[in-house]
């Protein structure tokens, strides 16, 4: 499926000034600048991820933190009420980690996906209070749970809440009731932060709760490790202080004594040393997930807490089994709902039901038929007369409005834009599909429906090398609202694909652009995409192997190019009128050379597409100077455009031209020293080798008028047409420039669009002025084209 690319408009000088204040590249400040960064200030703090804010910040956390403390004191029995996913898990273990240290007497429940559902239930309080549970806190719940927590406080137990999900909503959209508890919620308390997930809130009472009983708050960090992975597993927005705290948790991570950490790398084969978040969220938290999804989360929460490593390596061990078992059930779930989608045909949204589906694996399954088929969709597992929902979503659509739109026909719903969940009647199913698509046709538009790929940085092949892979790094980590880096190489070649990995799911092969080659792989294809050029995305990493350290592109998507149209200035469109336009054009002047009025910047040899599509993403105005401008469209129109086209003897007899653009690009080296002196601090050099070559042969072609002029009279000689002495010379100027050359020598006549030969005596060509003046620059370019390029400082 095509895509539409996204490539917000930036200006250069922006992009620039980062470059120069930063020390940075120039794709690394288009990415920058494409990410709101692009003051240097802002751009140079959100580099550090340095974010850090007092868990005072929480409007009332004195109070929850005052109950808790009493309870500890008081020697009751706290329970810690979780959640069956990652963040639910890592802020459980976070606050009971932090009770036992404090000597509170502290246990924990965690709900079964299955059997008791989302969040804290009426029937879950009734059992803690038979327990004996004094104080119930809540750890990524509860935020809604009004009813329940009221249950709790009138069967004489505490609550404080600690959450991060959206609270209850008025019908007009308005802030709804909260719990009449303590609230510990970033969101709700105004935190600074307010994307903090379930772990980070738990981190952040966990110092408080320290401070509190008069120790070092610091004592905290000690779980920053569980703070990254549940961020990152459960997709918050890594800006502000989140990119701190998984920054410095992956540190804590890689270094991690925790034998439940250190066993669950050894099955998810993760090496310390490499982490990152991209191993967080496909390695080690799909095997914490997975005991949640299918069974209880318990194991989960066991591996984090416990101290033996011999249970540590036995639970690892079962959570990579039910892991592998989750991987198999949801192949299955996937075919089944493919199959519906296929029978159901094209719609605007998808409401697919199965009445054998595990509710704990139809959210990743609704995942992957959004991203295949860009459509909101819903999987509902039946169970007798009730149906499990949950979906995913596309950019342009709210997931969350079109369950609250069609509620009517649901029991419970709640989440977010991007997910959410619901419980359905069987008997409703068919209104609820109905009201869901209808809002889906209401709210959305033939744009919201196409793939967009985003794009940071147009870049050419010569940048494509381990310090861009490195610097790129400094983004990290990488996630919702920081994705990774996607960078469009324009025009490139996909060549030599080998498949690898088992049964040759993948593909490496080599990405060609610009002359330079650089290695690449594509994951979960087994071919590439077709077409002699291709506009490519990739992000692009660093790649340790074997003791190797190398830079890898990693294949985002390929289509083939569909550029705007390139405007031919400075000379008439129709080749006859551009070879009458050299009858009276100035002749080239000999003399002085000009100074230089600036320094350009200097792309030589770094790949033409790539520099040139770069400055025209900027959405500022490109003139580009080449050798002959009508062959030069005719070789680009299909790969690259968007810009203004003119021929460098046009550009040099009208130099206002220049005026008209915000950029000028020599395509190909200037053929003389008044045309060079044009190149201004607006100006990029762009030529490599092969336009160098091409240059040289354009002007030879161009001033070398003797085969030229001997053509123009064989074919006025045989009856041709002016067109087709045009037509047949090696481009319009140079045909222009012969019969100059022939009128001056009084062998031939033009007349308005018609040419004939007189009857004249042969004579010498370099009788004509012309011919000298051309042949001088002739020789003038040679020169210069032969010569080894002068080097020219970047500006």
């Amino acid at each position: 499926m095509d895509r539409r690319l996204d490539i917000p408009p930036v200006p250069v000088a922006q992009v620039r000034a980062l470059e120069r204040e930063l020390g940075v590249s120039f794709a690394l400040a288009q990415v920058l600048a494409r990410r709101g960064l692009s003051d240097p200030a802002d751009a140079r703090a959100w580099l550090a991820a340095g974010d850090r804010h007092d868990p005072s910040a929480f409007d009332g956390i004195e109070r929850a933190v005052a109950l808790v403390l009493e309870h500890v004191g008081a020697g009751t029995t706290i329970t810690v009420h979780g959640d069956y996913d990652v963040d639910g898990v890592c802020s459980t273990a976070i606050l009971v980690r932090t009770l036992r240290h404090l000597g509170a007497e502290v246990d924990w429940l965690l709900p079964s996906r299955t059997e008791d559902g989302y969040g804290l239930t009426a029937a879950t309080v009734e059992r803690l209070a038979a327990r004996g549970t004094r104080l119930l806190v809540t750890a990524d719940c509860a935020i809604t749970a009004v009813e329940e927590v009221a249950l709790a406080r009138a069967g004489g137990m505490d609550v404080v809440v600690t959450d991060h999900h959206a609270p209850r909503r008025g019908a007009g959209g308005e802030a709804g009731e909260l719990p009449d508890a303590p609230i510990v919620h970033p969101a709700v308390c105004g935190y600074p932060c307010p994307d903090l997930c379930a772990a980070g809130v738990a981190h952040k009472l966990a110092a408080a709760l320290l401070a509190g009983a008069g120790q070092d708050p610091a004592g905290a960090d000690v779980d920053l490790d569980l703070v990254a992975l549940a961020t990152v597993a459960d997709c918050v927005p890594l800006r502000g202080e989140n990119r701190r705290l998984v920054r410095e948790g992956l540190e804590v991570l890689r270094a991690s004594r925790r034998p439940g950490i250190r066993a669950l790398m050894r099955v998810a084969k993760v090496d310390p040393g490499s982490l990152d978040a991209r191993a967080i969220g496909f390695r080690l938290a799909p095997r914490i997930n997975a005991a949640g999804r299918l069974y209880r989360a318990d194991a989960g929460l066991e591996l984090l807490l416990t101290e033996d490593p011999e249970r540590a390596a036995a639970i690892a061990d079962e959570l990579d089994h039910a892991n592998a078992e989750r991987r198999h059930v949801e192949t299955r779930i996937l075919f089944d709902a493919e199959a519906q989608v296929r029978e159901a045909g094209d719609q605007l949204a998808y409401v697919l039901v199965g009445e054998d589906w595990h509710p704990g694996v139809i959210g990743i399954v609704a995942s992957r038929i959004a991203e295949r088929h860009h459509r909101p969709c819903v999987l509902v597992a039946l169970d007798g007369d009730e149906g499990t929902g949950s979906g995913r979503s596309i950019p342009g659509f709210d997931l969350l409005a079109g369950l609250d739109a069609s509620g009517a026909h649901l029991l419970r719903h709640g989440g977010h834009r991007a997910a959410a969940g619901c419980t359905v009647a069987r008997a409703q199913l068919d209104a609820f599909r109905a009201a869901f698509v209808a809002h889906a046709a209401a709210v959305l538009d033939a744009d919201d429906l196409v793939p967009v790929e985003r794009v940071d940085a147009v870049v050419a092949g010569d940048e494509l090398g381990l310090a861009l892979a490195e610097e790129l790094e400094r983004l990290a980590p990488f996630g919702v609202g920081n994705p990774s880096v996607s960078l469009l190489v324009p025009a490139a070649k996909l060549v030599d694909a080998r498949p690898m990995g088992e049964e040759g799911r993948h593909v490496r092969f080599t990405v060609q652009s610009g002359g330079h080659r650089a290695r690449a792989v594509a994951f979960g294809t087994s071919r590439l995409p077709d077409g002699d050029v291709l506009d490519a995305t990739f992000a692009l990493e660093v790649n340790e192997w074997n003791g190797a350290v190398e830079p890898r592109l990693l294949l985002r998507h390929a289509q083939p190019p569909a550029p705007a149209a390139i405007d031919l200035v400075g000379e008439p469109d129709d080749p006859v009128a551009a070879a009458l336009a050299e009858l009276g054009a100035p002749l080239p002047a000999a003399g002085a050379t000009p100074a230089p009025t600036g320094t350009p910047r200097d792309r030589r040899g770094g790949g033409v597409a790539g520099t040139l599509a770069a400055l025209v993403a900027s959405g500022e105005s490109v003139l580009v100077a080449c050798a002959d401008a009508r062959r030069r469209r005719a070789h680009l129109e299909d790969r690259v455009g968007g810009f203004a086209l003119v021929a460098w003897p046009s550009l040099e007899r009208d130099t206002e031209l220049m005026a008209r653009y915000d950029h000028v690009v020599a395509l190909d080296p200037p053929a003389s020293a008044s045309q060079q002196a044009l190149l201004d601090d607006r100006a990029t050099l762009a030529w490599g080798p092969d336009e160098a070559v091409y240059a040289l042969r354009a002007h030879e072609a161009g001033y070398d008028l003797r085969p030229v002029a001997a053509g123009v009279f064989r074919a006025l000689r045989d009856g041709a047409t002016l067109a087709d002495v045009v037509a047949g010379a090696a481009s319009p100027a140079a045909a222009g420039r012969a019969l100059r050359v022939l009128c001056e020598l009084g062998i031939a006549r033009v007349e308005g669009e018609t040419a004939r030969l007189l009857d004249a005596p042969r004579t010498e060509l370099d009788r004509s002025a012309a011919f000298r003046a051309y042949a001088t620059r002739l020789a003038e370019g040679r020169a210069l084209l032969h010569a080894p390029p002068a080097r020219v400082q970047a500006a």
